[in-house]
């Protein structure tokens, strides 16, 4: 009897579960999922969980093939020599194949008070540790969101919708990702919903107490409940192992997203840096690269060579409270142009049209493994890759929240 071939993903998270479920193409492989929760969690829908109009979980048995065995736990340490991944549970597991999709969160922030004063809402159980926070707060409550990528824009806006009174800390500019038309139109959205927004050179924060902001012209405010929703991170497990990272922890790898110290270890997700210019963190390229990372794993079981990895973009779109949204249009290659539309309840549905297909994708791979193909590529990478290397040898620097808006 063939020995099948065992390959580990590690981290459930939209990339994760896309490659988990594109493994299955093979029925000679054992796909084994590890992730730190039973349950999967909608990461752009953690804004509405704060607010209470969602709970941003799925049960992993609706999106996950039949053939993926989910192991709850957590892994702290790769040994790629070894092929072993030790488990925070005590146990160990081997590997054949391992694909690195451990995903992102909020890094811890730098700015005095705000580690011990501020919320950050990336994780599942950071959102949970808010929701009852904000609960406690009367009209009265002075709410500070701090950061303008499409995480602040969204939670600020629901907020705000509630009738909290709400300041929107931007720091350079509102929507950073935003043509400047799209953003004014935002601020015009946010001017109707009473909201306070501080932007420019000067409204950055220096320093966060329990109920206090300060920002770097030396103003300060009053904030009764502080949220930071600034900066991406990523966990540090490829570094903690002996893998090569880019400037925030990143695994680099080559354009078929396998590491460039282990053949046998691929990356996927917010987690990868191929030839160190990751793509932008969001779902909208996790849900792309996940099965490409599968099938890099499946080449390299079918004795073939792994092709490059093409992901394209649309743009993003936000929500600006649960009766509003914004539209950004982008080329494939993610450079934004001008055209955006900007409106009430339809552009609500649309966003929420987009988070259902999303966790639509899921089920649709998990049924009918590489059947699916929604994205139309940027397939310019390749030529552009060379002068991209040349400029910055070191191109990811610490990114600010541009995702994981769908």
């Amino acid at each position: 009897m063939t020995k099948k071939t065992d390959v580990v993903v590690v981290g459930g998270g939209y990339a994760g579960v896309m490659a988990a479920n594109r493994l299955t193409r093979r029925h000679d492989v054992n796909v084994t999922l590890i992730n730190a929760r039973p349950e999967f969690v909608e990461r752009i829908r953690l804004h509405q969980l704060v607010t209470g109009s969602d709970d941003a979980l799925v049960d992993y048995r609706t999106i996950l093939a039949g053939g993926v065995t989910l192991v709850v736990d957590t892994v702290t340490r790769i040994d790629a020599p070894g092929r072993r991944l030790t488990l925070a549970s005590g146990g160990d597991l081997q590997y054949d194949y391992l694909i690195y999709a451990v995903g992102s969160g909020s890094p811890v922030p730098s700015v005095p008070g705000a580690a011990d004063h501020a919320y950050r809402i990336s994780t599942l159980e950071e959102a949970e540790r808010l929701r009852p926070v904000i609960n406690a707060q009367d009209a009265s409550a002075q709410l500070t969101v701090v950061g303008a990528g499409p995480t602040g824009l969204e939670t600020a806006s629901e907020l705000a919708e509630q009738g909290r009174k709400v300041t929107l800390v931007c720091g350079p500019a509102l929507g950073p990702y935003l043509h400047p038309r799209a953003r004014r139109a935002v601020a015009k959205r946010f001017a109707k919903l009473g909201m306070t927004v501080l932007e420019g050179p000067d409204a950055t924060v220096t320093g966060v107490t329990a109920d206090s902001v300060q920002l770097a012209d030396g103003r300060e405010f009053p904030s009764d409940v502080t949220i930071w929703t600034a900066g991406f991170g990523v966990p540090d497990l490829a570094a903690r192992s002996g893998l090569r990272t880019d400037a925030i922890g990143r695994l680099l790898t080559d354009e078929t997203l396998t590491s460039i110290d282990d053949p046998r270890v691929i990356a996927t997700g917010d987690s990868v840096a191929p030839s160190n210019l990751p793509v932008r963190m969001s779902c909208q390229s996790a849900v792309q690269l996940g099965p490409q990372a599968a099938e890099t794993v499946l080449s390299r079981i079918a004795g073939r060579q792994p092709k490059d990895f093409e992901v394209g973009f649309f743009g993003e779109c936000i929500s600006l409270g649960r009766r509003a949204g914004v539209v950004q249009f982008a080329r494939k290659d993610d450079t934004v142009s001008r055209m955006y539309h900007e409106g009430g309840k339809s552009m609500a549905m649309l966003k929420e049209a987009v988070c259902w297909s999303t966790v639509w994708q899921l089920r649709q791979e998990a049924r009918r493994p590489g059947r699916l193909n929604l994205w139309f590529k940027d397939r310019q990478r390749a030529k552009m890759l060379p002068a991209k290397a040349g400029k910055s040898a070191n191109a990811a620097g610490t990114p600010v929240d541009t995702g994981p808006a769908a």
